[in-house]
This record gives structure tokens, C-alpha cells and sequence, in this order.
């Protein structure tokens, strides 16, 4: 009676014990399901990140790859006009470790009349451009950036006086020009500062005249007209140095508008004090400092 019975007990506990352990079982395989779930989620999601990120660096070509000469970029009827007595027409190149991210050229002029005083004038051209970069940007992006300082630059020089600063519409992508009143070594100084960006290229026109030995002052109205002309003129030859089979080294006939973003060109203000000061102390009519 009693085998029977112990039989019967070792049965039941058995079958007891089978439900743990399908369960037990059953709980381990959705953990390893949710498990992998998980991983396969962490790939994809790295994936897409890692696509984004790939995205994310690639930026535009930037739409000028070079620049044209600075010396050559106005025609010589312009030259005329802007400086009419530089001794030297070809214009004084300015050093650069990268032609084709940024140059300058520089030309004075003193229009001696003895007794009846003297008329000086100072141009310079300042060309740069910006390539696109990944970790830094578009070339235009970064030209819109130099545009903004330049024309800060120009509103901060010091000792200026009568800042006045006004767009150009009609010109390149963006233009503005700064005037001021400076006086250096005892004389009055009208400064014109241009600045043009075209795309990723910047131009900078920095003109300034002054009456010499008791000449009157030029007038500040025309010098600004003759420095946006020259600015328009320079950056026309920017796009078509720029055009396919372009020559940089022609005259301009188009009609359209580095690695390190601190480059920077010398100061128009020591420039022009500079060039005054050399110019004018050829005329035996200036009075001594």
C-alpha cells in the first residue's frame, strides 16, 4: 500500500517541477530576444550617426578657385583717373606667401603745382579669397565673414573722424563703403574704404586725398565715386579670371558681381600717412612739420 503511494508522490513532484522549468526556459529565450533587439537597435542607430556626420562635413564648392592679378585688375584709363601723377603706373605689389588666396597692389600720386599747393592721392587693391573647408565652412560663408570685419576695421580706424558707412546696392553680393575724415602730419586726409564680396572672393579699395601746401581739399563725394568705380571695375576682373579660359592678366570685361580667415593687408591709415609723407616732401611748397 505504501509503494504505491511513494510512486504517486514522486510523479506529482516531477510534474510540478516541468512548469519551472518551461518557464524558467521561456523567460531566458525573451531576454536573449530583447537582448539582440537592443544590439540591432545600437548598429543602426551608430549607422545613422555616423551617415549624419559624414553629411554634416561635406560643404560647397566654393565658386572662385583663383584670383587675378592685383596690379592689373583696372584698366589704365582707370589708373588714370584714380591717381593721374603716380610715377609709377604699374602699381607696387604687396608680398604674399599665397597668390592665389590674397594679394595687393598700391599706387600715390602727387600732383605738384609749387605755390598753388598740391593735390596727393593713395589707392590700394586688396584682393582675398576663401576656400571651403569642412571644420571651418563655405568659402562664401567664410567671405561673409571678412566682409563684416573689414568694413568694422574701416569704422575703427583711429583718429578718424565724420565716420560715415553706407551699402552699395547694385555691386557684387554685398558692398559697403566707409568714409572719414584723418589727419596725419598736419593734413586732412578723405578716406574712401570699399569693400565688395563676390561669392568667396573679397575686394577692398582703399582711396584717399588730400590738398597739399594750402590746396583745397578734395571732395569726398567724388572720391567715393571714384573708389566704388574702381572696386565694380576689380571685381568684374575677379569673375572673369575666374570664367573658363579666362586670362587674369586682361583687362576686365565682365559685368557681374585662405586657409587662415586673419589674414590681414596693411593698415590704409599708416599707408597713406606713409606715402603722403614721402610724396609731399618733394614739393619744396609743404610747410615744415
Amino acid at each position: 500500500m505504501h509503494r504505491p503511494a511513494q510512486r504517486l508522490t514522486r510523479i506529482l513532484t516531477c510534474a510540478a517541477a516541468v512548469p519551472v522549468i518551461l518557464v524558467a526556459s521561456g523567460c531566458s529565450s525573451d531576454s536573449g530576444s530583447d537582448e539582440a533587439k537592443k544590439d540591432s537597435g545600437s548598429k543602426a542607430s551608430a549607422s545613422a550617426s555616423g551617415k549624419g556626420k559624414d553629411k554634416a562635413a561635406t560643404v560647397e564648392k566654393a565658386a572662385f578657385s583663383k584670383l587675378p592679378e592685383p596690379c592689373e585688375v583696372l584698366s589704365k584709363k582707370s589708373l588714370e583717373d584714380l591717381v593721374p601723377k603716380a610715377k609709377d603706373k604699374s602699381g607696387k605689389a604687396g608680398t604674399s606667401d599665397d597668390t592665389s588666396a590674397r594679394g595687393t597692389c598700391s599706387w600715390d600720386s602727387l600732383d605738384n603745382n609749387g605755390v598753388d599747393g598740391s593735390q596727393f592721392r593713395w589707392l590700394r587693391v586688396s584682393l582675398m579669397r576663401f576656400d571651403s573647408d569642412a571644420s571651418l565652412g563655405s568659402g562664401a560663408k567664410r567671405a561673409q565673414n571678412s566682409f563684416a570685419k573689414q568694413v568694422a576695421d574701416a569704422q575703427a580706424t583711429e583718429g578718424a573722424k565724420s565716420v560715415k558707412t553706407e551699402p552699395v546696392p547694385g555691386m557684387g553680393d554685398q558692398t559697403t563703403v566707409v568714409t572719414y575724415d584723418l589727419k596725419k602730419d598736419k593734413e586732412n586726409f578723405k578716406q574712401q574704404t570699399v569693400v565688395t564680396r563676390v561669392e568667396n572672393a573679397i575686394v577692398t579699395i582703399d582711396y584717399n586725398g588730400a590738398g597739399l601746401a594750402g590746396d583745397k581739399a578734395p571732395s569726398a563725394k567724388e572720391l567715393s565715386k571714384s573708389a566704388e568705380k574702381a572696386a565694380k571695375e576689380a571685381s568684374e576682373a575677379v569673375v572673369s579670371a575666374n570664367k573658363a579660359g579666362g586670362d587674369s592678366s586682361s583687362s576686365p570685361k565682365g559685368s557681374e558681381s585662405p586657409k587662415s580667415d586673419d589674414s590681414k593687408s596693411d593698415k590704409p591709415k599708416s599707408s597713406a600717412s606713409k606715402s603722403s609723407s614721402k610724396s609731399s616732401s618733394k614739393s619744396s611748397s609743404k610747410p615744415k612739420s
